[in-house]
């Protein structure tokens, strides 16, 4: 880095903020990295035996729209990776997540109620 000058120090200062901003998104909203195998594409069969689902589930699933697939004439494929965010994004909040949320959102009323009342 070259030498700053004291009129250089403000835009320094913005240009550190908006790296450190932007570090900051990536650690709290990291990306999957895609590796070989997340790439692969299964079968009806494969992703059945995956999920350790019945076929028929993987059909019904798919009529439904619950599921990622792709449909090449009459064969449906399904992602191996989006099958594993789809798996992932269905997690549910354990009991004492929901009770942190929801005194977090408790105490952000009661700080919005008193900066009001101010």
């Amino acid at each position: 880095m070259s030498d700053i000058t004291f009129n250089d120090l403000p835009e320094a200062v913005l240009m550190l903020i908006k790296k450190l901003d932007s570090i900051e998104k990536i650690l709290l909203n990291p990306q999957p990295v895609p590796n070989q195998e997340s790439n692969d594409f299964l079968t009806v069969a494969e992703t059945a035996a995956f999920l350790n689902l019945a076929v028929p589930t993987i059909y019904g699933l798919v009529h439904q729209g619950k599921i990622p697939s792709y449909k090449r004439s009459k064969r449906l494929y399904f992602s191996k990776a989006e099958i594993i965010f789809w798996v992932e994004d269905g997690r549910r909040k354990t009991a004492p997540e929901i009770n942190n949320d929801a005194l977090a959102h408790l105490s952000f009323l009661k700080d919005r109620r008193n900066n009001n009342v101010r």
